[in-house]
């Protein structure tokens, strides 16, 4: 484990940046979290980690003003949802400026890495995506292209500054903090219909929190030149509607899933690779998803 560097984290507040964050902060780090700390309250949870707030913005951010002999980035700041609607906007924020962000550490940084995702493949069916798998255009649009883009200029930053990298293709997180499969479970809890790939069943392998945090902090070690690309996620295969019929059941609600050709198609990782280079997960899904549903709302739990 990483002890007494000088780690950036860009996304400090978010899903996957804060979690890291706070645990290399707990393992007697140096942590600066980087991110625009619009909700006063985002900034109170990093201070009382134990993480030094530096409030900035990646679009268009020359990164002249970072701390001093940064060892370590993991780079999980990204425009994401209603900003990439522009696409020139989402290609600044998640290509561009990674690579100002690259050269600017290059000279003391010793482990680099990119969040990306799975919906930068192109939709292989129904079985599990593999690290050398096409690029594609997801149905999450400008957000895929630019992550597309992303990995390219960290793969040429990498090289042309020999700064080891590692380029984790994140497929579905989830725990305390919320994710993708929450973003369902919180639509059934409203009595929302889930919409659902033809493809049945949607499989996917959500990772939890401890697992995220473990793997992701692995990643910062195991990063090389040329940049390392792994895909990240679970160990477990579960489709949606397995853990949707799930959740319904701790908490007594009836999934109305539909299946729409418009729904967002399964990102299901082969994670051979990852077993390889960064380890496998250790909290089995229900177990997750039954704390997550106790942290986020256990007054809906009924079993």
């Amino acid at each position: 484990m990483l002890r007494a560097q000088r780690i950036l984290v860009t996304g400090a507040a978010g899903r996957v940046g804060f979690p890291i964050a706070r645990a290399l902060a707990a393992q007697g780090n140096t942590v600066f979290g980087l991110a625009r700390y619009r909700d006063p309250t985002h900034l109170d949870k990093v201070l009382a980690a134990g993480i030094h707030p530096v409030v900035g913005d990646l679009h268009g951010a020359d990164f002249a003003d970072l701390p001093d002999g940064i060892t370590h980035v993991f780079h999980a700041g990204a425009a994401l949802g209603a900003e990439t609607a522009d696409w020139e906007f989402a290609l600044e924020v998640n290509a561009l400026s990674t690579g100002r962000l690259m050269r600017a550490v290059a000279s003391t940084c010793r482990g680099f890495v990119y969040c990306s995702t799975g919906s930068t493949y192109a939709y292989q069916g129904p079985r599990p995506l593999r690290e050398d798998d096409p690029p594609g255009i997801h149905t999450t649009g400008n957000y895929s292209f630019s992550k597309v883009a992303g990995e390219a200029v960290v793969r040429h930053t990498a090289l042309e500054h020999s700064l080891p990298a590692t380029i984790i293709r994140i497929c579905s997180t989830y725990g305390p903090e919320g994710g993708a499969p929450w973003d369902r479970i919180a639509r059934m809890l409203a009595g929302e219909e889930i919409a659902l790939h033809p493809d049945a069943p949607n499989r996917y392998h959500p990772i939890h929190e401890d697992d995220y945090v473990r793997l992701g902090i692995r990643a910062l070690e195991v990063a090389t030149v040329p940049a390392l690309v792994v895909n990240w996620g679970g160990s477990e295969t579960v489709s949606a509607e397995e853990y949707l019929a799930y959740a319904g059941e701790l908490c007594g609600v009836e999934p109305r899933v539909v299946y729409r050709a418009d729904a967002w198609t399964p990102l299901w990782p082969e994670v051979t690779k990852m077993h390889a280079v960064l380890g496998r997960c250790e909290v089995p899904w229900r177990d997750g998803f039954r704390r997550m549903l106790e942290a986020r709302c256990p007054e809906r739990l009924v079993g």
